[in-house]
């Protein structure tokens, strides 16, 4: 089983050929657990985060399971490539109000998340000025199971809270590092 963690904070990085993200755990100036790089322009969406700065030891990943399907499924996958998690946008629902799909089998969780404030969500196609994004995601039983919170600046940084469920347990915090950096990069279309 991997570490677990309360809170994380995704920070896009700026790079001309590459879509970069750097995962902290605990805040802004937290330990680095991860570092994400996305290729631009690629036919098959793939991101896959390492542990080092120089890019040679991957951690896990994901990728899409389809080329090109607005609602394609993304799998979540550790460094032997098994997977982990997976996610999905609501293709239908995000229209006006992104919505996302995500699941964890070895620990039998399924939830989805939708942004918070419609206003906003409904604007933002539009004119899309670095406005805040919140996304809540909760089990099927309406118990939360992550937050993701976009606060208002010029380069997109994301808290993430992952609070524990009754049992304690909180969700992998991979499958959470990658939702968020999939919907940083799925909202940006």
């Amino acid at each position: 089983m991997t570490e677990t963690f309360p809170q994380l904070t995704v920070r896009q990085r700026l790079s001309l050929m590459t879509n970069r993200f750097e995962i902290r755990h605990g805040g802004k100036e937290g330990r680095v657990l991860a570092i994400a790089q996305q290729k631009r322009l690629a036919m098959k969406e793939q991101v896959t985060f390492y542990a080092d700065e120089e890019r040679t030891q991957p951690l896990f990943g994901f990728k899409a399971q389809q080329v090109m399907d607005l609602g394609a499924t993304y799998d979540i996958v550790d460094a032997a490539d098994q997977q982990i998690g997976w996610f999905r946008k609501d293709f239908g629902k995000s229209l006006f109000n992104s919505t996302f799909h995500v699941g964890v089998p070895a620990q039998g969780l399924e939830g989805a998340g939708s942004e918070r404030n419609g206003f906003v969500a409904f604007a933002r196609r539009f004119l899309d000025i670095g406005w805040p994004v919140h996304f809540d995601y909760a089990a099927a039983d309406g118990t939360p199971i992550l937050a993701i919170e976009r606060a208002w600046m010029l380069r997109d940084t994301y808290d993430v809270t992952l609070p524990a469920a009754p049992n304690g347990a909180r969700l992998d915090w991979r499958v959470a590092a990658a939702l968020t950096v999939g919907m940083d990069v799925l909202l940006a279309r």
